[in-house]
């Protein structure tokens, strides 16, 4: 993954935030956040997660970055996800117009310790996750090292971008009512819960396919440059390494298909590749699918 030359970025689309106590109590979407972080834990944290203000109140929040270069955007994590927001901002408002919808931007929020959400409180062990109640992504980025550590992913900067594009698709999927179309209580290969997942991971990978076209605002620019073979290894690798069956296995235990929230790493790899190979709205409607 290589960000196109052209000039630089203004920062401040992605916020810093710090400090927020961890609140105790029950939400009524706190089941959400449950389920998002075990995308990429694959454990249960709801018992980390308490009730929190509407507002998500409590700690600092300042610019994640004031400016960056194209240089530092291609080797910097935190200009690598102000740009990539950036570009997702473009490429989902017009992706939505086209579509005859409205489009509002997600929040985006880096934190370390503890953060405050309208969902309820996290710590920075729940790893990135969406909370749709303030409509805001929440990123730590010492995920990364988790995942590559724990889950035995590659890495790399295509595979850190699939993570924030999964996410920003879950912000889509508000928009569009499929969180409150479908029925994320239960689980099992074939449940609304995994469909959800694996239409994210496709929206991903529309994002990814189309970011070579997908212009800089008053440019001739594209965000990015062709993408390697080897770049979308990294992002479907990242996809396998948090499939349910994989974290399943790294746990210790056996597969259970019933318990599956977020799909297998084959289910979501060849999500991520219809979605990059086919890039429409269409394609990745997994709610059509008859077998996933």
């Amino acid at each position: 993954m290589t960000f196109s030359e052209g000039g630089g970025f203004e920062g401040g689309r992605v916020k810093r935030r710090s400090g927020g106590a961890v609140a105790a109590g029950g939400g009524g979407l706190i089941g959400v956040i449950a389920l998002a972080i075990y995308l990429f834990t694959g454990q249960d944290v709801s018992p980390l997660l308490g009730g929190a203000a509407p507002d998500g109140g409590g700690g600092q929040e300042s610019s994640l970055v004031e400016y960056c270069t194209v240089e530092q955007a291609n080797e910097n994590p935190d200009c690598r996800l102000e740009v990539t927001i950036q570009a997702l901002d473009t490429y989902w408002a017009e992706e939505l117009a086209s579509a005859g919808g409205s489009f509002q931007a997600p929040e985006a929020a880096v934190f370390e310790g503890n953060v405050s959400t309208a969902c309820g409180a996290a710590s920075s062990a729940t790893g990135p996750f969406y909370c749709p109640a303030d409509q805001s992504i929440y990123v730590d980025l010492g995920f990364f090292r988790t995942l590559q550590t724990q889950f035995g992913a590659q890495g790399g900067p295509l595979a850190e971008m699939y993570v924030y594009a999964h996410e920003y698709g879950h912000h889509v999927q508000n928009l569009t009512g499929v969180f409150q179309r479908a029925d994320r209580s239960g689980g099992g290969a074939e449940s609304d819960s995994v469909r959800v997942e694996l239409q994210a991971d496709c929206y991903a990978g529309m994002w990814a396919g189309a970011a070579t076209q997908t212009l800089r605002p008053g440019t001739d620019v594209p965000y990015l440059q062709p993408i390697t073979a080897e770049e979308l290894a990294q992002a479907l690798d990242a996809a396998a390494a948090v499939g349910d069956d994989h974290i399943q296995q790294q746990s210790g235990g056996g597969v259970d298909s019933d318990t599956w929230t977020h799909g297998s790493s084959e289910q979501r790899q060849r999500w991520f590749t219809i979605g990059y190979e086919q890039g429409s709205l269409e394609a990745c409607d997994t709610f059509a699918a008859q077998t996933l």
